[in-house]
């Protein structure tokens, strides 16, 4: 009796593994629909679409937002949006995204944005500082 309940147990937990494998891969494929949906929106006319996609892929640290999240920051004619753009840049903490970050403080045309990026930049470096004195 002992053996059979034993090994009612065991199958009972492979079972519910492989439920619980199921549900993590359809909550996978739904996140990574949902970031896709979030990188088509950053490309679209309507402005508050656009903020709030990048706002969250910037939160999701989305490494797929990087190049479109650079081409915001460069070529928008929005200070908002350019600015949003490098803060979600920031979050996500690429050193790509952080180079682009770097250029604006040289190169945009806005006070603000440059020093917006400057204040983003310095506060990654002294993170970066911390960190490394840490380890």
């Amino acid at each position: 009796m002992k053996k059979y309940l034993l090994g009612f147990v065991i199958i009972s937990f492979v079972v519910a593994g492989d439920a619980f494998a199921g549900s993590l891969t359809k909550r996978d494929s739904a996140m990574m629909k949902g970031e896709q949906n979030l990188l088509i929106a950053i490309n679209t006319d309507n402005y508050g679409l656009k903020t709030s996609a990048a706002q969250i892929l910037g939160d999701i640290k989305s490494e797929k937002a990087v190049i479109p999240l650079m081409r915001m920051l460069k070529s928008s004619d929005d200070e908002n949006l350019r600015i949003i753009a490098a803060l979600s840049l920031y979050k996500i903490q690429s050193s790509m995204g952080m180079y682009a970050v770097r250029q604006a403080i040289r190169f945009d045309d806005s006070p603000r944005v440059r020093k917006m990026c400057l204040n983003l930049y310095l506060d990654s470096e002294k993170q970066e500082e911390a960190a490394a004195r840490y380890k």
